[in-house]
């Protein structure tokens, strides 16, 4: 390690001495803010600047928090969430990536189907999962169709309007190749837009858990969804805040997850 470095001109250390300095930075001043808000926080509820009743404080959440663990209730919403999340996720990203590809491979099929997909984007998902609770009944798998539907149209156009965005020439060199279709997306559409596929699957987790989060706010019984209607509805806005701190510690995971991911591939 030192004799690579030792090999490296003044220009190229002071470079990677100055990003990881920026690097450095930039997590100072993000653990910074993070802390300084809590702190601000939990002085401002102390001291009634704030309702601690209605904004609660991060003190009443650590002590709701350390309840519902010993209870064994906190662990069991967390994974129900976890367990929808991750269920409605890899199905997103199964379908679209299949449908995509289908819409590429057929262009009449893309021609006829994707209005339709554009309009049932365009849909307000929340609006929907009352239908689905008729539908389907009040139960899991109402909450992960609505986790689905909040993600799948959008993860399919995009995904679709990046394979045809391919560069025409290397498809043209394929069939010059004496290649076939299957060939240009084994070859070409897929390893091509693969960074792209994994940037859109990023956004389809984080969709994903709001999808969840919207079906377990009609639909459960169990999760932090549900957990934040209850809070609400018995004035305990402890387990409110602290469900949603959870959730966006879940998101902030999971995007964490899917980023380390992407760059492993792209580096690989």
């Amino acid at each position: 390690m030192n004799e690579s470095a030792n090999n490296l001109s003044k220009e190229q250390q002071f470079y990677i001495k100055k990003t990881r300095h920026h690097k450095h930075l930039v997590l100072f001043f993000q653990i910074f803010i993070f802390v300084f808000f809590i702190i601000l926080w939990e002085i401002s509820s102390h001291n009634g600047i704030i309702n601690a009743f209605i904004f609660s404080s991060p003190s009443q959440m650590l002590l709701a928090c350390q309840k519902l663990f010993l209870t064994g209730d906190l662990l069991k919403h967390i994974g129900i969430t976890l367990a929808e999340t991750f269920g409605s996720f890899f199905l997103v990203a199964s379908i679209s990536l299949l449908v995509a590809i289908l819409l590429w491979w057929n262009t009449t099929l893309s021609e006829i189907f994707e209005p339709y997909f554009v309009i049932l984007n365009s849909l307000p998902k929340s609006a929907m999962a009352p239908i689905f609770i008729v539908w389907l009944g009040n139960n899991m798998k109402t909450i992960i169709i609505t986790a689905i539907s909040v993600a799948i149209f959008g993860s399919i156009l995009n995904l679709f309007t990046s394979f045809q965005t391919t560069d025409p020439d290397k498809l043209k060199l394929i069939y010059t190749l004496h290649g076939n279709r299957l060939d240009c997306l084994t070859k070409v559409i897929l390893p091509i837009n693969f960074p792209a596929i994994l940037s859109i699957l990023k956004v389809d987790i984080g969709l994903c858990l709001i999808g969840v989060v919207i079906g377990e706010f009609l639909a459960a019984r169990k999760g932090l969804g549900y957990l934040i209607i209850y809070g609400s509805q018995v004035f305990k806005m402890d387990w409110v805040m602290l469900s949603i701190v959870l959730l966006c510690l879940i998101a902030a995971l999971l995007y964490g997850i899917l980023n380390r991911l992407e760059k492993h591939f792209i580096n690989s």
